[in-house]
């Protein structure tokens, strides 16, 4: 008999297409408890102990060394060593990186599109996927190479199903397809903000669930209670624009290098200025707005009137060949900017910090991921209320708060230590089959408590949350233990 799988404890493994709705990426979840067991092929369990096994280079790990390899990278262990591969193509940057179920990272490496966001002033869906299949293969055959370890060293490979740009996803979904079946490891679909809200687990050891997690990135505001891996509540989320889009979109309209990124080169000129310069309203303030919901598209038109009534074009002169007076000008209205966006965000966890205690009691840790993160004005004015608040600040370092392959092989990690995982695609799977792409996907179910009315398009045409699916499964497994 083969060993037992590393890090997995006596479980039942019941497989389950249906419930997840999920064609592709079926999550099979492992379960305590003496329910039937019922596995399908290339899965066979010892019925003494109930433990999952599985066949060929999963059960048995094998040391690797790499001539190339840094000597600061730490040996692979004769124990049996789970190695994860992550893979990271949501939106512009692309990711990989292994990592173990004891949180080491053994190799990463990612290639930025900095350089095309500053020539088109964003990212265009098309190019940037051109981009990801340029540089998919090199990527994740470098992070390889950092790890000192081979595709037959892996024991699972994760990888980035959504939210995100069909585009962009369909390029790192169908390599990570690849990988599995040539090499037989199972699958893991990652969901890109489940993977921004674990990683702080990675990285801070006692991050316990529950805690709250803030994710701010360009596409995202969320405000989510972390109940346990795949379980969310959502307190609160953007009704129409993102910090990090505003972020972007002031940058562009300053005129500011956005090779560097809109976020980093308007917190930078924002040192400059006075963030009390000009007057911006803080947004949804006041008794109709008791809910933890974001919204920054009245800021932006704020902003951008106040750009025009000071006639600054940014497309005709740079801030690069502005005037000293005029780049003074410019950074009144980054700071100012700045001052309000960190407010409205300050506000919001404010209000989710008390209803996540009305939930969770046991609340000790506020977690803050995404890009927006590395802002160091954020972590200031964020810390200094979790302080107040009698809860430790937790952010990633800034290189774990962008997109990157560490936390998608992070997030698989954790799924993967629970059984929730997909079977290696079939061998005669052929390359262009049919993938399961979610990019509109709620990761947590919506807590209605204080809702204001506004209308979230975030809402609109998205598939189900990872929470329902996740509980909809525990809940029938559940009822198939009572009835027997």
């Amino acid at each position: 008999m083969a060993a037992c799988l590393p890090g997995a404890t006596p479980l039942a493994l019941v497989l389950t297409r249906r419930l997840l709705l999920i064609p592709c990426f079926a999550r099979r979840l492992a379960i305590s408890g003496n329910s039937s067991v019922r596995l399908k092929k290339n899965f066979e369990t010892d019925a003494a102990t109930r433990r999952v096994f599985v066949p060929g280079n999963l059960a048995t790990r094998r040391s690797h060394s790499c001539s190339a390899a840094s000597s600061s990278q730490p040996e692979l262990s004769r124990r049996q060593d789970v190695l994860v591969l992550g893979i990271e193509t949501s939106c512009d940057d692309t990711g990989a990186a292994v990592v173990t179920t004891d949180g080491r990272i053994l190799g990463e490496a990612i290639a930025s599109q900095a350089e095309l966001l500053g020539q088109w002033g964003g990212v265009v869906p098309k190019l940037a996927s051109e981009e990801h299949r340029k540089f998919i293969d090199k990527v994740i055959a470098d992070a390889l190479h950092n790890a000192g370890v081979q595709e037959s060293d892996l024991s699972a490979v994760a990888v980035t199903i959504g939210p995100g740009l069909s585009l962009c996803l369909h390029i790192g979904v169908r390599k990570a397809r690849i990988i599995a079946k040539n090499h037989r490891l199972p699958l893991i679909g990652v969901h890109h903000m489940e993977a921004h809200a674990l990683v702080a687990r990675l990285t801070e050891k006692q991050v316990e669930f529950p805690f709250l997690v803030l994710l701010v990135s360009g596409g995202h505001n969320l405000l989510l209670l972390a109940e346990s891996v795949g379980q969310y509540v959502q307190l609160g989320t953007t009704v129409d624009d993102a910090i990090g889009e505003a972020y972007d979109k002031t940058a562009r309209l300053l005129g500011l290098d956005m090779r560097k990124g809109g976020g980093p080169a308007l917190e930078e000129l924002a040192r400059e200025g006075d963030p009390k310069a000009i007057k911006f309203s803080v947004p949804m303030r006041g008794p109709k707005y008791l809910d933890c919901n974001f919204s920054y598209a009245g800021l932006k038109n704020q902003v951008r009137m106040a750009i025009e009534s000071r006639n600054i074009n940014g497309d005709q002169v740079p801030l690069s060949v502005a005037s000293a007076e005029e780049r003074k000008i410019r950074a009144d209205i980054a700071a100012s900017f700045q001052r309000v966006a960190v407010q409205h965000l300050e506000d919001k966890c404010r209000r989710a910090i008390e209803w996540a205690r009305k939930l969770a009691p046991s609340l000790s840790s506020l977690v803050v991921s995404g890009g927006v993160a590395s802002n160091q004005t954020v972590r200031g004015k964020l810390g200094a209320l979790a302080s107040e608040l009698d809860l430790q600040l937790v952010c990633p370092p800034p290189r774990l708060c962008t997109d990157n392959g560490v936390m998608v092989a992070w997030a698989g990690v954790e799924h993967f230590r629970l059984g929730m995982y997909e079977e290696p695609p079939d061998a005669d799977e052929p390359d262009d089959v049919r993938l399961d792409l979610r990019p509109r996907w709620q990761l947590g179910d919506i807590y209605e408590e204080g809702q204001s009315e506004a209308r979230s398009l975030k809402r609109m045409n998205q598939h189900p949350s990872l929470t329902s699916q996740v509980r909809t499964i525990l809940n029938e497994i559940e009822g198939r233990q009572l009835s027997t």
